[in-house]
Formats: structure tokens, C-alpha cells, sequence
């Protein structure tokens, strides 16, 4: 999967894959997760969000189930 670079403090790159609703977050300590189910809206919301690091804590972390895949 591609992921884009971000301005984050403890992310480093965010992929999405929307026709599987998979999003894949790569943190700055090297671990890379996959959250299942994010719908293209929440991936907006995240891309364009003054604090990434924020709305993805609130948005996604809790919300959708991890599966480490690195790290």
C-alpha cells in the first residue's frame, strides 16, 4: 500500500485502500498498523485535520481494530 507522508509528531506516513476500507498508519518509532472498516470520509477528516496525531486518537485508534503488520 502507498502512504503519504504527514507533519505529525509521532506519525510518519498514512496509506488507504478504499475499496477494502483498510487505512495504514506508519509511526515514527518504525511500527506499522492497519485499521479495518475506516470509510474514505474518516480518511479525509485525517488528511486534512489541523492535528493528525489528534484526530486520530480520537477518531480512529479507539474506534477501529488494529492489526500490527510491522514493528
Amino acid at each position: 500500500m502507498d502512504r503519504k507522508n504527514v507533519s505529525s509528531s509521532s506519525i510518519r506516513s498514512i496509506g488507504f485502500d478504499e475499496r477494502n476500507r483498510v487505512l495504514e498508519v506508519e509511526f515514527n518509532d518504525g511500527r506499522i498498523n492497519q485499521y479495518s472498516g475506516v470509510s474514505a470520509e474518516i480518511h479525509r477528516r485525517l488528511m486534512s485535520a489541523p492535528s493528525i496525531v489528534s484526530y486520530f486518537r480520537d477518531h480512529v485508534e479507539e474506534s477501529f481494530t488494529a492489526k500490527r503488520v510491522k514493528g
